[in-house]
């Protein structure tokens, strides 16, 4: 069911161990879920869609592109941007008036 995991997993330079961490998870049930031996919840995919900025109908092979047309990252940016993803509401607001303030001089 999840047809597009392993690609996207090793497009970013993820390693089994370091997604499974991410989901709490074991690296078996990764391995699993992209040799689609098992599935994964809903709950799960909406979780693997969001870390790596895709849709649900990419991950599970519904719909044939994962970025619609988004610029591509480098892996330092993705990095940025899954840490980013883990800070409460707060910390994001505070992290982005610091852009504000780095791009207004």
């Amino acid at each position: 069911m999840v047809k597009n995991l392993r690609s996207l997993r090793m497009s970013r330079g993820i390693s089994q161990q370091a997604l499974a961490d991410y989901l709490n998870i074991s690296q078996q049930s990764i391995n699993k879920y992209e040799r689609q031996k098992i599935e994964p919840d809903i709950g799960t995919l909406m979780i693997l869609a969001d870390y790596f900025n895709t849709t649900v109908d990419y991950l599970i092979g519904y719909t044939p592109s994962d970025t619609a047309g988004a610029p591509e990252l480098s892996r330092e940016e993705w990095a940025l941007l899954r840490d980013y993803r883990r800070l409460s509401r707060d910390e994001k607001d505070s992290i982005q008036l610091v852009i504000k303030n780095y791009l207004k001089e």
